[in-house]
C-alpha cells in the first residue's frame, strides 16, 4: 500500500513537472520546431536585437525576469530595438503587458535609411497601449491592436486585459494580406496596398510620409515611448513568397502611379508620354509599389532630346529628391543601358562605345532590366549592354520609377511595361 501511495505520488510530481514545462516562456516545442518556428528572443540575452541604425545596443531595454522590457526611458524619437535579420512574409506571435497608462508598440518592414530619424515613417505597428488610463484622448486608430493611423479594430473581439496582466498578440502577413490578433480574437483583416490602402495612408497621418508601408522587407522594431512595457514568447514562423507577374501600365491611365514634380505625364492613344513642363526641372513616374526582384520589361521612343531614365529599388526623400540606381535611357552617344547611383558614386557601369549603335534613334527600342539579390543586368533590343554586381544595390529596395531630366524639352513615350518577379528572390535580400 506504501509503494503504491509512493508511486502515486511520483505519477503525479512528473505530471506536474511536465505541465511546469509545457508553460515555460521563451522555448518552442518540438512541434513548433518541426514547423519552422524561431525564437526572437531567447528569455537570457538581448542577442539578435541591436539600436535602431545602429549596430550595438544602448536604447533602455533589459532582460528582466526572463522577459525583454523597456525602462521607460524612452521618447517619440528614441528608445527603438530592432531584429538583426530582416523578414519579409510571417506569423509573428508575441505575449506583452504594459505598466498603467502605457504607450509601446511592435513595428515591422522597417527600413533603417539615413534620413529616416524613427521607425514608424516606414513600418506598419501594432499598436501596444493601455487604452483606458492613458492620460488623454485616444482615438480608434491609436488603441490596443490597431494598425497605428490605418486600420481599427472590431470591438466585438476585442478583449484586452488590465495594465500589469500578460495579453497575446499575432500578427499575420502574407504578402500583402494582414491580420492582427489579441488575446485569442482576430480583431482586424485588411490587404496592403489596395485602394482602401492608399486612401487612408493619403488622407491621414501619412500623406507627407511618400514611403510609409510599401516596403515587403525590413526589420522589426519594438517601441520605448517613454512608458514601462514588457515582452516574452517572440516567436516568428516565416512564410514563402507568391511571385506577381503584372503590367504596370493599363493603357488607359496613370492607375497605380504617383507623380512627383511639376512635369506633365499623360496617356494619348494607349501609350505613356512624359513631356517636360514649363518648370523644366526633374520629374519623376513611381510605381506605388516596391519591387525587390524581378525581370522589367518595356518599350520606349524618344521624341525629343530623350534624356531619361528608369530607376531600379529607388524612393522618394522628399519632393523630387530621389535615391536609388537608374538605367540610362539617353540620346545615342550617352549610355542608354547604364546604371547610375543617384545622390551617391554616379555611374556605376557604362556601356562600351561600340554598342552605342544598339539604340535605333526616333523608333521604339525595347528594354528589359532583371534584377536579382546584388546583380543587375540591362538589355537593350535584345543585346545584353551591362551586368553589374554590387552589394550596395543588393541592400536596397524601393519602387520602379521613370524620370524625366531637368533643362526642357524632353519628350518620351512609353508602352507595355510588364514586370515578373523572381520566384523566391526577396528572401534572398
Amino acid at each position: 500500500m506504501k509503494h503504491r501511495f509512493f508511486l502515486s505520488i511520483v505519477i503525479l510530481f512528473q505530471g506536474l513537472l511536465m505541465i511546469g514545462c509545457s508553460q515555460q516562456d521563451n522555448i518552442l516545442t518540438e512541434q513548433e520546431k518541426q514547423e519552422g518556428w524561431k525564437l526572437l528572443f531567447d528569455g537570457k540575452t538581448m542577442d539578435g536585437w541591436r539600436d535602431f541604425k545602429g549596430q550595438g545596443l544602448t536604447a533602455t531595454w533589459k532582460v528582466e525576469g526572463a522577459t525583454l522590457a523597456s525602462l521607460g526611458e524612452g521618447s517619440d524619437s528614441t528608445g527603438y530595438i530592432v531584429t538583426r535579420d530582416q523578414y519579409s512574409n510571417f506569423i509573428l506571435t508575441f505575449d506583452w503587458k504594459i505598466s498603467r497608462g502605457g504607450n509601446s508598440g511592435v513595428l515591422y518592414h522597417v527600413l533603417e535609411r539615413p534620413e529616416y530619424k524613427v521607425p514608424y515613417v516606414s513600418g506598419p505597428e501594432y499598436q501596444v497601449i493601455d487604452d483606458i488610463n492613458f492620460p488623454g484622448k485616444l482615438e480608434e486608430w491609436q488603441k490596443a491592436g490597431a494598425d497605428y493611423a490605418m486600420y481599427v479594430c472590431d470591438p466585438a473581439k476585442k478583449k484586452v486585459k488590465k495594465p500589469g496582466q500578460w495579453n497575446s498578440s499575432k500578427i499575420v502577413f502574407d504578402n500583402g494580406h494582414v491580420e492582427h490578433w489579441l488575446n485569442g480574437e482576430k480583431v482586424l483583416e485588411f490587404e496592403a496596398w489596395t485602394d482602401d490602402w492608399f486612401a487612408r495612408k493619403e488622407s491621414g497621418k501619412w500623406e507627407n510620409a511618400p514611403e510609409y508601408g510599401l516596403a515587403r522587407k525590413g526589420v522589426f522594431a519594438l517601441q520605448d515611448h517613454g512608458d514601462r512595457a514588457w515582452y516574452k514568447n517572440i516567436k516568428i514562423k516565416e512564410l514563402p513568397a507568391k511571385p506577381m507577374e503584372e503590367d504596370l501600365f493599363n493603357g488607359r491611365d496613370l492607375t497605380g502611379w504617383d507623380v512627383y514634380g511639376t512635369e506633365l505625364w499623360y496617356v494619348d492613344n494607349g501609350e505613356l508620354v512624359c513631356e517636360s513642363g514649363p518648370d523644366k526641372q526633374y520629374g519623376y513616374f513611381g510605381t506605388r509599389k516596391y519591387y525587390d526582384n524581378f525581370d522589367l520589361t518595356l518599350e520606349f521612343k524618344q521624341i525629343a532630346d530623350g534624356n531619361s531614365g528608369v530607376f531600379i529599388r529607388s524612393y522618394i526623400k522628399q519632393g523630387v529628391e530621389i535615391s536609388g540606381w537608374q538605367v540610362e535611357v539617353a540620346p545615342p552617344g550617352f549610355d542608354t543601358g547604364g546604371i547610375y547611383e543617384s545622390y551617391g558614386r554616379g555611374w556605376l557601369a557604362l556601356i562600351p562605345d561600340d554598342m552605342e549603335k544598339i539604340l535605333k534613334k526616333g523608333e521604339w527600342n525595347k528594354m528589359r532590366i532583371k534584377v536579382e539579390g546584388n546583380t543587375v543586368t540591362t538589355f537593350l533590343n535584345d543585346v545584353q549592354m551591362v551586368e553589374l554586381t554590387d552589394d550596395k544595390i543588393g541592400q536596397g529596395q524601393g519602387r520602379i520609377l521613370l524620370q524625366i531630366h531637368d533643362g526642357g524639352g524632353i519628350k518620351v513615350r512609353w508602352r507595355n511595361l510588364h514586370v515578373k518577379e523572381l520566384a523566391g528572390a526577396r528572401d534572398m535580400l
